[in-house]
C-alpha cells in the first residue's frame, strides 16, 4: 500500500509579518499534482493543519478547497486528518461523521477511544489509528483510574485502549514530540522537555506517521517511526532543509516500510545571505537567489550600517530579519528591532536558577528545585 505522509500545514501562518497563504496555496497545488501522478491509496495529514486554534476565514477556505479536491480525484485516496497542538479539536472535528462518507476521515475529539479505519490491498488489511494531540490531562479525564504522570504515560494509556490486531498491518497517525528527535525554531518548546514521548510507546505499529516537528527525520534511526516535516520552511533554522512529500510503501506484514521523498519547490524560498553590506547589496554575489525570496541577512561589517534593513528591502522586498556577525567577538546583534536566532534555548528552570543566584547569591535548594519543576509542569499542561 502506498500512502502520502504530510503534516504541519500551518494554514494561515505569518512569518515576521508576511502572510504565507499564497505560498501555502501554491504548495498544496503541487501536492495535489503529486497525488494525481502517484495515485496513493491514502493521504495522511498528521496535525497542525491550521496555525491557530481560531483560523482566519481565508485559511479555512484553503483547507476546504484542498480536501474537496483530494476527495474528487480520480484515484480516490482515503484521507486521514488529525488535529495538532495548534488546532482546535472541536473545530477540526466538526462534521467528521458526515465528511467521512467522501473518504475524508477527521479524528474526533479525544474522549478515550481510538477507532481504526481499515483499508485493504493485495497483502491484506491495513488499519489506520488516528491519535490526535493529547495531553496527560486529556487521558486522565478519559480514564480517571489510570496512573498518568507524563506524556509517555498518556500515549501508552490511550494506545492500550485501541483495537490493535497485530495479525494485520497497523498505521498510527499521531502528533507528539518523540524523545531524541530534532527540533527547529518554528516549533513550540515545552519547559524542560515535559512533552517528550518515548518511542517505545509505539511498539506494535508497523508505521507511525508523526506530526509536530518541521524537519523530516526517522526517530532514533527507526525507519518505521517518522516525521515528514512541514511542506514549507517556517523559520530561518530550516533554510537548508529540503521540504517534500514523504511517500511510504507498505509491503506485507513484518516487512519494513520503504520511504522516499518527493521534493517540493516553493513559490518563494527562504534563504540566508551573508557578507558585508556592500557584498550583500550586489545580487551578482548571490546568483540563484530570487529577489522575492524570504531573506535573512547576516552582515559582517565592523560598524553598524544606518537603516540597513530598510535599504536592503529595496533589493530584497521580503527580507525577514537582519543580524550582525563579527569576527572580533563572534556575537550576532539584532538591528532595527529584528531579533537574531537564539544561540541556545534554556529551560525555564535554568533561567529561574540563574536569576535566583543573581538576586540572592545562592543556589536553589533541592526542595525549591522540586517545587519549581512541579509548578512548571502544571503550567505547561494548562498551556497546552
Amino acid at each position: 500500500m502506498k500512502l502520502f505522509h504530510l503534516s504541519d500545514l500551518h494554514l494561515g501562518k505569518r512569518l515576521n509579518g508576511y502572510s504565507l497563504l499564497e505560498d501555502q496555496q501554491y504548495i498544496l497545488e503541487r501536492i495535489l499534482s503529486a497525488v494525481e501522478q502517484e495515485s496513493p491509496q491514502a493521504v495522511v495529514i498528521a496535525g497542525d493543519v491550521y496555525d491557530k486554534a481560531t483560523p482566519s476565514a481565508e485559511a479555512v477556505a484553503v483547507l476546504d478547497d484542498f480536501l474537496s479536491r483530494l476527495a474528487m480525484l480520480q484515484c480516490s485516496p482515503q484521507v486521514f486528518v488529525i488535529y495538532g497542538n495548534h488546532d482546535s479539536a472541536e473545530r477540526l472535528a466538526f462534521g467528521n461523521r458526515l465528511i467521512e462518507k467522501s473518504g475524508v476521515h477527521l479524528s474526533p475529539v479525544f474522549h478515550g477511544e481510538v477507532k481504526p479505519v481499515v483499508l485493504a490491498d493485495e497483502y491484506g488489511e491495513v488499519a489506520f489509528h488516528l491519535l490526535p494531540f493529547i495531553k496527560p490531562s486529556d487521558v486522565r479525564n478519559a480514564y480517571p483510574d489510570a496512573k498518568v504522570e507524563n506524556y509517555t504515560d498518556a500515549v501508552r494509556e490511550a494506545l492500550a485502549h485501541c483495537a490493535l490486531d497485530t495479525t494485520r498491518r497497523n498505521v498510527l497517525v499521531a502528533h507528539q514530540f518523540v524523545t531524541g528527535a530534532s527540533r527547529t525554531d518554528s516549533e513550540d518548546v515545552s519547559v524542560g522537555g515535559l512533552d517528550n514521548v518515548d518511542a517505545s510507546a509505539f511498539n506494535g505499529f508497523d508505521y507511525v506517521a508523526l506530526g509536530h516537528l518541521h524537519r523530516p527525520q526517522a526517530v532514533l534511526g527507526a525507519e518505521n517511526i517518522r516525521y515528514c516535516g512541514s511542506p514549507l520552511k517556517y523559520s530561518v533554522s530550516e533554510k537548508d532543509d529540503q521540504k517534500g512529500i514523504l511517500v511510504v510503501e507498505l509491503g506485507g506484514k513484518g516487512v519494513t516500510a520503504m520511504c522516499r521523498s518527493i521534493p517540493l519547490t516553493p513559490l518563494h524560498d527562504l534563504r540566508e545571505v551573508k557578507g558585508t553590506y556592500e557584498e550583500v547589496s550586489f545580487l551578482k554575489n548571490y546568483e540563484g537567489t530570487a529577489t522575492d525570496d524570504y531573506i535573512h541577512v547576516v552582515l559582517t561589517d565592523k560598524n553598524d550600517v544606518m537603516d540597513a534593513i530598510g535599504r536592503l528591502r529595496a533589493i530584497y522586498p521580503n527580507i525577514l530579519s537582519l543580524e550582525y556577525q563579527r569576527d572580533d567577538d563572534g556575537e550576532g546583534m539584532g538591528l532595527d528591532g529584528m531579533q537574531p536566532e537564539p544561540v541556545e534555548q534554556k529551560s525555564d528552570l535554568e533561567i529561574l536558577t540563574e536569576l535566583y543566584k543573581l538576586q540572592t547569591g545562592q543556589e536553589l535548594s533541592a526542595e525549591q528545585q522540586s517545587f519549581a519543576e512541579e509548578l512548571f509542569k502544571k503550567i505547561q499542561e494548562e498551556r497546552h
